[in-house]
């Protein structure tokens, strides 16, 4: 791996280490993806974050992207949402492992429709899709672009690695946004939380609490050890001044940090379930698609 790629991914880290600590859902994306482009090799990229197909879906660009893309027309980006050639790629199978489009249509992909639009709109004509591990339906990640060369051997052993940091803040984005959700209705959540000193990662373990997950569970959902999660329960009894879970619990709820029973169980309606992981609603209203990322 180039000693560039080093500095990329050695960025990335330390953004995806910031990101947990952000506190606004919005921001968490926009934080990583110049920083993603670069790693795998981009001039820029794309990513999605819930449901989408040819006729509509939230796209979230980079800002290389985002002036060029905003001059296309609404077929040109039902192209671009298509997902071509990706979608069938990972609907056909569980892996996801990053390809680009030339590896994996051949000849078929410099034909296609997919690279007349981006070489209109943005002098582009190689892709490299990123999916999320585990995500099933909808299948979320990135679209990284560049021009020229296909991408290399290290682009792609590198996307492969950045995957994990990106789940982990993609399920620390889904978490926050459930807590603003539930909790809205106790007023002002955001500075309850900040009045506790809370960080977000000790908000979402403190969400999963409420759920009655073990350590080991909690672990799992968010991709770090139980030893960890330990520690942030620590550090929640102690900003709470509270002993033990349930204590824990219904201290927070009486603060509004956590949703009460009956506002637990209203959240959780308005909340789907996807391959074992919860999904916000869509920003968009789509119907059901098995597109690709």
């Amino acid at each position: 791996m180039s000693q560039g790629l080093d500095r990329a991914y050695e960025r990335l880290t330390g953004l995806a280490v910031a990101a947990l600590n952000e506190r606004e859902p919005e921001r968490l994306w926009p934080l990583l993806a110049d920083a993603l482009t670069d790693l795998c090799g981009g001039e820029t990229l794309i990513y999605k974050l819930d449901d989408w197909n040819e006729g509509e879906g939230t796209l979230g660009m980079s800002a290389a992207a985002a002036a060029e893309l905003g001059r296309l027309g609404h077929r040109e980006l039902g192209v671009l949402r298509s997902g071509y050639p990706f979608a069938h790629h990972y609907a056909a199978g569980p892996g996801r492992v990053p390809v680009t489009a030339r590896r994996l249509a051949g000849k078929a992909w410099t034909a296609s429709e997919t690279v007349q639009v981006l070489g209109r709109a943005l002098d582009l004509d190689q892709v490299l899709a990123l999916p999320l591990p585990g995500t099933v339906t909808p299948i979320t990640g990135c679209l990284v672009y560049r021009s020229g060369a296909d991408f290399t051997e290290d682009h792609l052993r590198t996307a492969e690695r950045a995957q994990p940091l990106l789940a982990a803040v993609e399920q620390q984005r889904q978490l926050l946004e459930q807590w603003r959700r539930s909790a809205a209705t106790a007023g002002e959540p955001e500075e309850r939380a900040a009045d506790c000193t809370l960080t977000p990662r000790e908000l979402t373990v403190l969400l999963l609490l409420t759920d009655a997950l073990t350590a080991d569970a909690i672990g799992r959902r968010l991709g770090i050890s139980a030893r960890t999660v330990h520690k942030h329960v620590e550090n929640i009894y102690r900003k709470l001044g509270t002993r033990d879970r349930l204590s824990t619990v219904l201290h927070a709820q009486r603060l509004g940090l956590v949703p009460a029973p009956d506002r637990a169980a209203s959240g959780r309606r308005r909340t789907t379930t996807v391959g074992g992981r919860r999904h916000r609603p869509p920003l968009t209203t789509l119907g059901p698609t098995e597109s690709g990322p």
